[in-house]
């Protein structure tokens, strides 16, 4: 059963707009004492996993549910509050790492502490260095501060309805296990967030559902009922598609990987490229007609390809599907072509999957499919690094790198929130740009191809969570204890990824710098290419 809700703030505007109301079943949590009249148990409103995997594309129904808090409490600008719970502790699996590491603030209001804290998160994290968010925490069960301040500064900002900063400030009670806090912030922001709205309020809602995943302990299983939830593998290439030709992120990525392979392979007679996700194959399109017409002939060309369930679902098939649309390519232009399939996923390779051969010339490529790898931080097996070794053993001639300028692996909770939530809102503004708000096909893009990745990274951990970004530096510590050096890109990739951008808007970005290229929007580094050899 569904009906239309209007939510009204204290000064009587109205929130972003309508949203249905649903009833869904509630986890319960521990009980709180209210300061009026004994405890009183508390119950935080979550969808089930299968609720939580029907997100509509559609204009006119929300992806979230209003609930009527249970709680007692209520609020408004002027008023104090009618009852709140007192200090309490909350299970260690909730607790974020960095909690009270600064003390509790003692020359200042806590309306102010709050809003310097948040402040800080909100201008944006520092890909490389996020000490930054080793902020204090809220207040803790032997730390006093005023119940009535907290509250006034929690209304204080819902009225300015600032969707980023309300984000932020419940995944702060989150990693402090401040549940009442949580439970009537989720209340404010399933009205707020809108799948069919503002960047930030498209992005809000995956956010959302992520922080609600966590606290409900489904992260890996809503994760992965997005997942077989997914459209038909035929619509799903199709939402694939149109991101990569609405955004130059993949373009960005695949052009700049095959400039480096072209030069490092420009001498060579017999070249064997090594994709460990190798997709749809449409990355060696543009290399296979260069090396068609290569002076004095072309080489003769192998790829193996590694597959992902994602990728294969999408084309209906394995991968014998990419090997005959390459084939068929490579037959049309002259050039000599092989494909291998390597059977195996790229956390279980081994040298024997890669058949290589005598004579020919190694080229290694991993574009956007490294930070998929668990590295230490995540169990005694580090696929991560040992892959790496595993590379360097074949002295490959050149290896390159495309990866997210993000860092989402080991840093704790609130400041992985942080990043991911800066992160990902200049990927949604940049889709702006190319494809309008109302598009339907831009709201199931938006689904099928960016929200699993946010719910991942926002509500799992361990084995769990699979989007483990890291910036470039910390990839440039791996590949150097692996012993590779840095393989420097011609200038002539830097000026055609200039001319492709011209195809887009201006506010996108390209930087070179340390060896490597930057693509960014409005100056925020999103992805990072380089070689090494």
């Amino acid at each position: 059963m569904q009906k239309s809700q209007k939510k009204t703030i204290s000064d009587g505007s109205r929130r972003y707009g309508d949203q249905p109301m649903q009833y869904q079943e509630s986890y319960c949590w521990p009980p709180i004492q209210n300061i009026d009249a004994g405890s009183q148990g508390t119950h935080l409103s979550a969808m089930t996993a299968d609720q939580y995997c029907t997100l509509e594309s559609s204009s006119e129904t929300s992806a979230y549910p209003v609930h009527n808090s249970p709680s007692t409490a209520s609020f408004s600008p002027n008023e104090s509050v009618v009852s709140q719970p007192n200090s309490q502790s909350y299970p260690s699996d909730l607790q974020d790492s960095s909690e009270n590491a600064c003390g509790s603030p003692t020359s200042e209001s806590y309306v102010t502490h709050k809003l310097r804290e948040l402040e800080t998160a909100m201008l944006g994290p520092d890909s490389d260095n996020l000490d930054m968010y080793s902020m204090t925490a809220m207040p803790g069960p032997n730390q006093i501060v005023s119940e009535a301040e907290k509250w006034k500064f929690l209304v204080e900002m819902m009225s300015r309805g600032d969707l980023k900063e309300a984000l932020c400030t419940c995944a702060l009670a989150i990693a402090n296990g401040d549940m009442f806090t949580v439970e009537w912030l989720m209340s404010e922001l399933r009205q707020m967030v809108s799948v069919t709205g503002e960047p930030i309020q498209r992005l809000g809602a995956y956010m959302l559902e992520g922080l609600v995943a966590r606290l409900a302990s489904s992260g890996s299983s809503i994760y992965n009922a997005l997942r077989c939830k997914e459209p038909a593998g035929a619509d799903l290439l199709s939402y694939m598609l149109l991101l990569y030709e609405a955004c130059p992120y993949f373009k960005f990525g695949y052009m700049s990987a095959n400039g480096a392979i072209a030069d490092a392979m420009k001498d060579e007679i017999s070249v064997h490229i090594i994709d460990f996700q190798i997709a749809q194959g449409s990355q060696w399109v543009t290399l296979i007609q260069a090396l068609a017409g290569r002076p004095g002939g072309p080489p003769r060309i192998r790829i193996t390809g590694i597959d992902d369930s994602t990728s294969a679902y999408a084309r209906g098939g394995g991968l014998e599907i990419v090997g005959k649309r390459l084939l068929k390519l490579a037959e049309s232009y002259k050039v000599p072509f092989e494909f291998h399939t390597a059977g195996v996923s790229a956390s279980e390779i081994q040298i024997e999957n890669l058949g290589i051969q005598p004579g020919e010339a190694v080229a290694v490529n991993f574009a956007l499919t490294l930070h998929h790898l668990p590295d230490e931080s995540v169990g005694t097996q580090n696929h991560r690094d040992r892959l790496l070794r595993l590379v360097k053993s074949l002295s490959p001639k050149v290896v390159t790198l495309v990866e997210q300028e993000s860092n989402t692996n080991t840093v704790p909770f609130f400041a992985r929130f942080v990043e991911t939530l800066n992160y990902y809102l200049a990927i949604f503004e940049s889709i702006d740009v190319t494809l309008p708000r109302e598009n339907k096909e831009r709201i199931s893009v938006e689904q099928h191809c960016l929200a699993r990745e946010v719910v991942n990274i926002v509500a799992c951990e361990g084995a769990e969570r699979v989007e483990r970004h890291e910036p470039l530096g910390k990839w440039r510590s791996r590949f150097e204890m692996a012993g590779f050096t840095p393989y420097p890109l011609s200038s002539f990739v830097n000026s055609t990824i200039k001319i492709l951008l011209e195809n887009y808007s201006e506010k996108y970005t390209l930087e070179e710098r340390d060896g490597a290229l930057f693509l960014g929007w409005m100056n925020r580094p999103l992805v990072a290419s380089c070689a090494w050899r």
